[in-house]
């Protein structure tokens, strides 16, 4: 039997464990039509950081037609989406020190990305949570489910 070369398990180990950190982030995109390109999404127990990166597939800026991302319980996403408002383009539409928040990227426009890690432990089994968009009157439309999966 022949033995392995060392290169082949090195790349055979690099390969694995790229597979093992794509189940750990996800891509979602948003567009001039205030749309996320994803329903929900869901995030494995077994990870210990999840990340997100945000795109904005349109034209146009920020001001005019910016999205963000932005993680909470589902009981308080409405009342987070409202006390961003205040809050201001400056600050991504997210209300400072908001402990409502899990999770949050800053408000991008189009062409821009960002991304946000977060730590799927502070999670509850069972428990409902939502992502939306807090920029001003987006979150109605803006909006999606995530669940923590075994």
């Amino acid at each position: 039997m022949k033995a392995w070369k060392p290169t082949l398990v090195l790349l055979l180990a690099g390969w694995s464990s790229q597979v093992l950190a794509a189940d750990c982030s996800v891509e979602i995109a948003g567009n001039d039509a205030m749309q996320f390109d994803k329903a929900s999404i869901s995030v494995p127990q077994s990870c210990k950081q999840f990340t997100i990166k945000l795109k904005h597939s349109g034209k146009m800026a920020k001001n005019i037609m910016g999205h963000n991302w932005v993680l909470t319980k589902t009981a308080d996403m409405q009342g987070v989406a409202s006390d961003g408002i205040a809050a201001g383009l400056d600050k991504s539409y997210v209300k400072a020190g908001d402990t409502r928040v899990i999770a949050h990227t800053k408000v991008i426009g189009g062409g821009e990305s960002d991304t946000i890690s977060f730590v799927p432990s502070k999670l509850k089994a069972g428990e409902a949570y939502s992502y939306f968009c807090s920029f001003p009157g987006h979150s109605g439309i803006m909006k999606g489910t995530l669940q923590l999966t075994k």
